[in-house]
Protein backbone atom coordinates (compact mmCIF):
# COMPACT_ATOMS: atom_id res chain seq x y z
CA UNK A 1 0.00 0.00 0.00
CA UNK A 2 1.32 3.44 -0.94
CA UNK A 3 0.69 6.16 1.63
CA UNK A 4 -0.02 9.59 0.18
CA UNK A 5 0.22 12.88 2.07
CA UNK A 6 -2.12 15.67 0.97
CA UNK A 7 -1.85 19.20 2.36
CA UNK A 8 -5.23 20.74 3.23
CA UNK A 9 -5.73 24.15 4.81
CA UNK A 10 -8.88 25.56 6.44
CA UNK A 11 -9.29 27.83 3.41
CA UNK A 12 -9.49 24.92 0.93
CA UNK A 13 -12.85 24.05 -0.56
CA UNK A 14 -14.74 20.76 -0.44
CA UNK A 15 -13.04 19.45 -3.61
CA UNK A 16 -9.77 19.09 -1.67
CA UNK A 17 -11.50 16.64 0.69
CA UNK A 18 -12.90 14.40 -2.05
CA UNK A 19 -10.32 11.60 -1.90
CA UNK A 20 -10.37 11.46 1.91
CA UNK A 21 -14.17 11.36 1.97
CA UNK A 22 -14.23 8.59 -0.64
CA UNK A 23 -11.81 6.50 1.40
CA UNK A 24 -13.77 6.99 4.62
CA UNK A 25 -17.08 6.23 2.91
CA UNK A 26 -15.42 3.06 1.56
CA UNK A 27 -14.68 2.04 5.19
CA UNK A 28 -10.96 2.78 4.85
CA UNK A 29 -8.96 4.81 7.39
CA UNK A 30 -7.26 8.18 7.00
CA UNK A 31 -4.71 10.12 9.06
CA UNK A 32 -6.37 13.41 10.04
CA UNK A 33 -5.19 16.54 11.86
CA UNK A 34 -6.80 17.75 15.05
CA UNK A 35 -5.76 20.46 17.49
CA UNK A 36 -4.56 17.84 20.01
CA UNK A 37 -2.67 15.16 18.05
CA UNK A 38 -3.14 13.56 14.63
CA UNK A 39 -5.90 10.95 14.57
CA UNK A 40 -6.43 7.76 12.59
CA UNK A 41 -9.99 8.19 11.44
CA UNK A 42 -12.64 5.74 10.30
CA UNK A 43 -16.44 5.54 10.19
CA UNK A 44 -17.48 5.15 13.83
CA UNK A 45 -20.61 3.22 12.81
CA UNK A 46 -18.71 0.68 10.67
CA UNK A 47 -17.24 -2.42 12.36
CA UNK A 48 -15.05 -2.96 9.28
CA UNK A 49 -13.61 0.56 9.41
CA UNK A 50 -13.05 0.25 13.15
CA UNK A 51 -11.28 -3.08 12.71
CA UNK A 52 -8.98 -1.41 10.17
CA UNK A 53 -8.13 1.30 12.72
CA UNK A 54 -7.08 -1.34 15.25
CA UNK A 55 -5.18 -3.31 12.61
CA UNK A 56 -3.24 -0.32 11.26
CA UNK A 57 -2.20 0.78 14.76
CA UNK A 58 -1.66 -2.67 16.24
CA UNK A 59 -3.99 -1.48 19.01
CA UNK A 60 -5.63 -3.83 21.56
CA UNK A 61 -9.34 -4.06 20.79
CA UNK A 62 -10.39 -3.51 24.41
CA UNK A 63 -9.00 0.04 24.24
CA UNK A 64 -12.00 2.30 23.42
CA UNK A 65 -11.94 4.87 20.63
CA UNK A 66 -13.00 8.51 20.77
CA UNK A 67 -15.74 9.44 18.32
CA UNK A 68 -15.39 12.85 16.67
CA UNK A 69 -18.28 15.01 15.52
CA UNK A 70 -18.39 18.29 13.61
CA UNK A 71 -21.09 20.02 15.70
CA UNK A 72 -23.00 19.44 18.90
CA UNK A 73 -26.24 18.29 17.26
CA UNK A 74 -24.48 15.15 15.98
CA UNK A 75 -24.11 13.83 19.54
CA UNK A 76 -27.74 12.66 19.57
CA UNK A 77 -26.95 9.77 17.20
CA UNK A 78 -24.27 8.52 19.58
CA UNK A 79 -25.77 8.60 23.07
CA UNK A 80 -28.99 7.64 24.82
CA UNK A 81 -29.30 10.92 26.68
CA UNK A 82 -27.61 14.31 26.82
CA UNK A 83 -27.66 15.51 30.43
CA UNK A 84 -27.44 19.15 31.42
CA UNK A 85 -23.80 18.69 32.46
CA UNK A 86 -22.86 17.60 28.96
CA UNK A 87 -24.57 20.64 27.46
CA UNK A 88 -22.73 22.94 29.86
CA UNK A 89 -19.37 21.35 29.07
CA UNK A 90 -20.01 21.56 25.34
CA UNK A 91 -21.01 25.22 25.62
CA UNK A 92 -17.81 25.95 27.53
CA UNK A 93 -15.22 23.83 25.69
CA UNK A 94 -16.50 22.65 22.30
CA UNK A 95 -15.14 22.80 19.73
CA UNK A 96 -11.98 21.95 21.64
CA UNK A 97 -9.79 19.41 23.43
CA UNK A 98 -12.42 17.85 25.72
CA UNK A 99 -13.90 14.36 25.42
CA UNK A 100 -17.18 13.55 27.21
CA UNK A 101 -18.19 9.97 28.02
CA UNK A 102 -21.91 9.12 28.08
CA UNK A 103 -24.07 5.97 27.75
CA UNK A 104 -23.94 4.87 24.11
CA UNK A 105 -26.82 4.51 21.66
CA UNK A 106 -27.55 1.27 19.78
CA UNK A 107 -26.09 2.81 16.62
CA UNK A 108 -22.58 2.73 18.06
CA UNK A 109 -21.04 -0.75 17.70
CA UNK A 110 -19.32 -2.29 20.69
CA UNK A 111 -16.08 -2.57 18.73
CA UNK A 112 -15.89 1.24 18.75
CA UNK A 113 -16.36 1.44 22.53
CA UNK A 114 -14.06 -1.41 23.57
CA UNK A 115 -17.17 -3.44 24.50
CA UNK A 116 -18.31 -0.77 26.95
CA UNK A 117 -21.87 0.54 27.32
CA UNK A 118 -20.48 4.09 27.05
CA UNK A 119 -19.06 6.13 24.20
CA UNK A 120 -16.41 8.86 24.27
CA UNK A 121 -17.33 11.89 22.15
CA UNK A 122 -15.62 15.13 21.26
CA UNK A 123 -15.92 17.97 18.75
CA UNK A 124 -12.42 19.01 17.63
CA UNK A 125 -11.58 22.66 17.04
CA UNK A 126 -9.35 21.99 14.02
CA UNK A 127 -11.39 23.26 11.07
CA UNK A 128 -9.97 20.68 8.66
CA UNK A 129 -11.11 17.85 10.93
CA UNK A 130 -14.60 19.32 11.31
CA UNK A 131 -14.93 20.01 7.57
CA UNK A 132 -13.96 16.41 6.82
CA UNK A 133 -16.45 14.95 9.31
CA UNK A 134 -19.20 17.19 7.94
CA UNK A 135 -18.42 16.14 4.38
CA UNK A 136 -18.53 12.44 5.31
CA UNK A 137 -21.95 12.66 6.92
CA UNK A 138 -21.06 10.33 9.79
CA UNK A 139 -19.01 10.57 13.00
CA UNK A 140 -15.36 9.59 12.80
CA UNK A 141 -13.71 7.34 15.36
CA UNK A 142 -10.09 8.40 15.68
CA UNK A 143 -7.41 7.32 18.13
CA UNK A 144 -3.96 8.84 17.76
CA UNK A 145 -2.41 8.05 14.38
CA UNK A 146 0.68 6.21 15.61
CA UNK A 147 1.70 2.63 16.18
CA UNK A 148 0.16 1.51 19.45
CA UNK A 149 2.26 2.51 22.45
CA UNK A 150 4.47 4.95 20.59
CA UNK A 151 4.54 8.73 21.18
CA UNK A 152 1.49 10.37 19.67
CA UNK A 153 1.97 12.26 16.38
CA UNK A 154 1.79 16.04 16.37
CA UNK A 155 2.95 16.44 12.74
CA UNK A 156 1.94 14.70 9.53
CA UNK A 157 5.51 13.42 9.17
CA UNK A 158 5.14 11.58 12.50
CA UNK A 159 2.11 9.74 11.12
CA UNK A 160 4.09 8.83 8.00
CA UNK A 161 6.98 7.53 10.13
CA UNK A 162 4.67 5.09 11.91
CA UNK A 163 1.98 4.20 9.37
CA UNK A 164 3.65 4.44 5.95
CA UNK A 165 2.38 1.45 3.97
CA UNK A 166 -0.41 0.76 6.47
CA UNK A 167 -2.91 3.43 5.34
CA UNK A 168 -3.71 5.11 2.02
CA UNK A 169 -3.81 8.77 3.01
CA UNK A 170 -2.57 11.29 5.54
CA UNK A 171 -4.06 14.77 5.55
CA UNK A 172 -1.40 17.32 6.45
CA UNK A 173 -3.19 20.08 8.33
CA UNK A 174 -0.06 21.54 9.92
CA UNK A 175 1.44 21.04 13.37
CA UNK A 176 -1.01 20.40 16.22
CA UNK A 177 -1.63 23.37 18.50
CA UNK A 178 -2.12 21.48 21.78
CA UNK A 179 0.38 18.64 21.50
CA UNK A 180 -1.30 16.22 23.94
CA UNK A 181 -4.55 14.31 23.68
CA UNK A 182 -7.85 15.68 24.89
CA UNK A 183 -9.02 15.80 28.47
CA UNK A 184 -11.48 12.94 29.10
CA UNK A 185 -14.32 13.23 31.63
CA UNK A 186 -17.07 10.68 32.21
CA UNK A 187 -20.61 11.72 33.02
CA UNK A 188 -21.73 8.08 33.08
CA UNK A 189 -21.01 7.80 36.80
CA UNK A 190 -22.81 9.24 39.81
CA UNK A 191 -20.19 11.98 40.16
CA UNK A 192 -18.29 13.29 37.10
CA UNK A 193 -14.79 11.85 36.98
CA UNK A 194 -11.61 12.95 35.20
CA UNK A 195 -10.17 9.91 33.43
CA UNK A 196 -7.40 11.51 31.38
CA UNK A 197 -5.94 14.98 31.91
CA UNK A 198 -5.37 17.33 29.00
CA UNK A 199 -5.24 21.05 28.36
CA UNK A 200 -8.80 21.60 29.56
CA UNK A 201 -7.86 21.68 33.23
CA UNK A 202 -9.51 20.31 36.33
CA UNK A 203 -10.20 23.84 37.59
CA UNK A 204 -11.90 24.72 34.31
CA UNK A 205 -14.08 21.61 34.54
CA UNK A 206 -14.99 22.35 38.16
CA UNK A 207 -15.97 25.89 37.23
CA UNK A 208 -18.67 24.37 35.00
CA UNK A 209 -19.75 21.25 36.91
CA UNK A 210 -18.66 21.73 40.51
CA UNK A 211 -17.43 18.56 42.24
CA UNK A 212 -15.31 16.26 40.04
CA UNK A 213 -13.42 13.14 41.07
CA UNK A 214 -9.99 12.28 39.66
CA UNK A 215 -9.50 8.65 38.68
CA UNK A 216 -6.61 6.94 40.48
CA UNK A 217 -5.28 5.74 37.12
CA UNK A 218 -4.41 9.32 36.09
CA UNK A 219 -1.13 9.07 38.05
CA UNK A 220 -1.01 5.36 38.94
CA UNK A 221 -1.13 2.02 37.13
CA UNK A 222 -4.50 0.34 36.74
CA UNK A 223 -5.27 -2.34 39.30
CA UNK A 224 -5.05 -5.95 38.14
CA UNK A 225 -8.13 -6.86 36.08
CA UNK A 226 -9.57 -3.34 36.12
CA UNK A 227 -11.40 -2.37 32.92
CA UNK A 228 -10.54 0.86 31.14
CA UNK A 229 -13.17 3.55 30.62
CA UNK A 230 -11.03 5.83 28.47
CA UNK A 231 -8.15 5.63 26.00
CA UNK A 232 -4.73 6.07 27.56
CA UNK A 233 -5.48 4.31 30.84
CA UNK A 234 -4.50 0.65 30.61
CA UNK A 235 -1.44 0.13 28.48
CA UNK A 236 2.04 1.59 28.37
CA UNK A 237 1.63 4.58 26.09
CA UNK A 238 3.51 7.41 24.44
CA UNK A 239 6.83 5.59 24.69
CA UNK A 240 9.77 5.62 22.26
CA UNK A 241 12.01 2.57 21.78
CA UNK A 242 14.37 4.05 24.38
CA UNK A 243 13.70 3.14 28.01
CA UNK A 244 12.24 6.17 29.80
CA UNK A 245 12.98 6.74 33.49
CA UNK A 246 11.65 9.75 35.39
CA UNK A 247 14.06 11.33 37.89
CA UNK A 248 12.48 13.33 40.70
CA UNK A 249 14.58 15.89 42.59
CA UNK A 250 16.32 19.21 42.07
CA UNK A 251 18.38 19.83 38.97
CA UNK A 252 21.69 19.59 40.84
CA UNK A 253 20.87 16.10 42.07
CA UNK A 254 19.54 15.16 38.63
CA UNK A 255 22.76 16.30 36.97
CA UNK A 256 24.98 14.44 39.43
CA UNK A 257 22.98 11.25 39.00
CA UNK A 258 22.85 11.33 35.21
CA UNK A 259 26.51 12.27 34.84
CA UNK A 260 27.40 8.94 36.44
CA UNK A 261 26.46 7.22 33.17
CA UNK A 262 29.15 7.11 30.50
CA UNK A 263 27.31 5.24 27.74
CA UNK A 264 26.76 7.60 24.79
CA UNK A 265 23.39 5.96 24.16
CA UNK A 266 22.15 7.22 27.53
CA UNK A 267 20.31 10.54 27.10
CA UNK A 268 18.70 13.12 29.33
CA UNK A 269 15.54 15.15 28.75
CA UNK A 270 15.69 18.44 30.61
CA UNK A 271 13.98 21.82 30.66
CA UNK A 272 15.26 24.67 28.50
CA UNK A 273 18.59 26.03 29.68
CA UNK A 274 19.49 22.97 31.77
CA UNK A 275 21.83 21.19 29.38
CA UNK A 276 24.99 22.93 30.54
CA UNK A 277 27.10 20.71 32.76
CA UNK A 278 25.60 17.41 31.57
CA UNK A 279 28.13 14.85 30.40
CA UNK A 280 25.49 12.83 28.53
CA UNK A 281 23.74 13.90 25.33
CA UNK A 282 20.48 15.68 26.05
CA UNK A 283 17.24 17.00 24.60
CA UNK A 284 15.57 20.12 25.97
CA UNK A 285 11.80 19.63 25.93
CA UNK A 286 10.63 23.13 26.81
CA UNK A 287 10.57 25.60 29.65
CA UNK A 288 8.94 24.40 32.86
CA UNK A 289 5.75 25.92 31.55
CA UNK A 290 3.13 23.24 31.07
CA UNK A 291 1.56 24.62 27.92
CA UNK A 292 5.00 24.67 26.29
CA UNK A 293 5.92 21.24 27.63
CA UNK A 294 2.72 19.68 26.34
CA UNK A 295 3.28 21.21 22.91
CA UNK A 296 6.80 19.76 22.52
CA UNK A 297 6.68 16.57 24.62
CA UNK A 298 5.88 13.96 21.97
CA UNK A 299 8.22 15.51 19.41
CA UNK A 300 11.03 15.29 21.98
CA UNK A 301 10.26 11.64 22.78
CA UNK A 302 10.32 10.80 19.08
CA UNK A 303 13.68 12.59 18.74
CA UNK A 304 15.22 10.02 21.11
CA UNK A 305 14.62 7.24 18.59
CA UNK A 306 16.04 9.33 15.76
CA UNK A 307 19.20 9.76 17.83
CA UNK A 308 19.43 6.06 18.64
CA UNK A 309 19.06 6.43 22.41
CA UNK A 310 18.80 3.23 24.47
CA UNK A 311 17.82 4.93 27.74
CA UNK A 312 16.68 8.39 28.73
CA UNK A 313 16.44 10.01 32.15
CA UNK A 314 13.71 12.66 32.16
CA UNK A 315 13.41 15.59 34.54
CA UNK A 316 10.28 15.11 36.63
CA UNK A 317 8.15 18.28 36.52
CA UNK A 318 8.66 19.86 39.94
CA UNK A 319 5.52 21.94 40.44
CA UNK A 320 2.84 19.57 39.20
CA UNK A 321 -0.66 20.27 40.50
CA UNK A 322 -4.26 19.48 39.57
CA UNK A 323 -4.18 21.92 36.67
CA UNK A 324 -1.08 20.65 34.89
CA UNK A 325 -1.45 16.89 35.16
CA UNK A 326 -1.35 16.22 31.41
CA UNK A 327 2.43 16.23 30.94
CA UNK A 328 3.12 14.16 34.06
CA UNK A 329 0.42 11.65 33.08
CA UNK A 330 2.04 11.14 29.66
CA UNK A 331 5.56 10.89 31.11
CA UNK A 332 4.53 8.34 33.74
CA UNK A 333 2.92 6.14 31.12
CA UNK A 334 5.85 6.54 28.72
CA UNK A 335 8.11 5.38 31.57
CA UNK A 336 5.83 2.55 32.64
CA UNK A 337 5.72 4.34 36.02
CA UNK A 338 9.49 4.00 36.61
CA UNK A 339 10.45 6.92 38.89
CA UNK A 340 13.76 7.46 40.72
CA UNK A 341 14.12 9.91 43.62
CA UNK A 342 17.53 11.62 43.88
Amino acid sequence: MKTEIVKITPEDGVDKYKYAVELLQDEQVVGIPTETVYGLGGNAFSPLAVSRIFEAKGRPTDNPLIVHISEFSEIYDLVTDVPEGARKLADAFWPGPLTIILPKSRKVPYCTTGNLETVAVRCPSHPVARNLIKACGFPVAAPSANLSGKPSPTKAEHVFEDLNGRINLIIDGGDCDEGVESTVITLASETPKLLRPGNVTLSQLKSVLGDILVDDAVLNPLKEGEKVSSPGMKYKHYSPDAEIILVRGGYGNFKNYVNGFKDNKVYAMVFDGEGEGLSVPFIQYGAEDYKMLSHSLFDSLRELDKKGADKCFVRYPDDCNDDNLAVLNRLLRAAGFKVIDV
